[in-house]
Parts: structure tokens; sequence; C-alpha cells
């Protein structure tokens, strides 16, 4: 359970990042926020293979690119559920969903399967 609460808590500070960077995505308050990173994890659990799975012709053609049509597409679900959280336009979604896969990529970095934050030490080269 601890690993699934770190793993929200990721979500919603790429969440976050992300609203600061793009200028079409808007969050009011920290509950639309938290609640805003849990929807989209379960839109990105259920409705995203969905989706996948229903545009595969068009992502085979596209050489994957379509991916990114796809995630901003549940980006923007996200928006029409949740209140005071907003994607404005196209681009903002599309844009938005890459740097929360990108933030979300670069936090997890440092989290491990249990959820417990790894330290990554450097050797010295002499």
């Amino acid at each position: 359970m601890p690993g699934a609460l770190i793993r929200w808590l990721t979500t919603a500070f790429a969440l976050w990042l992300t609203t600061q960077v793009v200028g079409g995505v808007y969050v009011t308050g920290l509950a639309a926020l938290g609640i805003a990173a849990f929807v989209l994890g379960l839109f990105n659990a259920f409705v995203r293979p969905v989706l996948l799975l229903l545009t595969l012709p068009i992502n085979l053609v596209t050489l994957g690119l379509f991916t990114f049509v796809v995630n901003g597409i549940v980006l923007k679900l996200t928006s029409l559920v949740v209140p005071g959280f907003v994607v404005h336009g196209f681009f903002s979604a599309v844009f938005g969903s890459i740097l929360i896969s990108i933030f979300s990529f670069l936090i997890n970095l440092f989290i491990n399967d249990r959820g417990q934050v790894e330290y990554i030490y450097v050797d010295r080269v002499r």
C-alpha cells in the first residue's frame, strides 16, 4: 500500500510540474490536483489500453506516434471528469501528457518497486 501512495504522490507532483510549464493546463488547488492524479492513474490503467487497441491500425501506420495523441486524449478526459483541473486545447493536452510522462519517469528513477526512495551513489574516479 505505501508503494501505491508513493506512486500517486509522484504522479501528482509530475502533474503539478506540468501545470507550471504548459500554459494550457491548470489546476485550482491541492484537492483537484490529488483527484486528477488519481483519475489519471485509473484512466491510464483502464481506458488507455482500450483506446490503444482501437487505434492500433493508425498507430501502426504512424509508427507509434499516434500514442502521443491517445495520451493527450486521456489527459483531456481527465480534465472533463475532474472539476478544478482544466486542459485547454489539443496541443496543450498532447504536450502536457508528454511532460507528465517525462517528469514521472525522472521522479520514478529514484523510487524502487516497494515505493522506497533509492539513493544513487556515484563513485569518484581517481
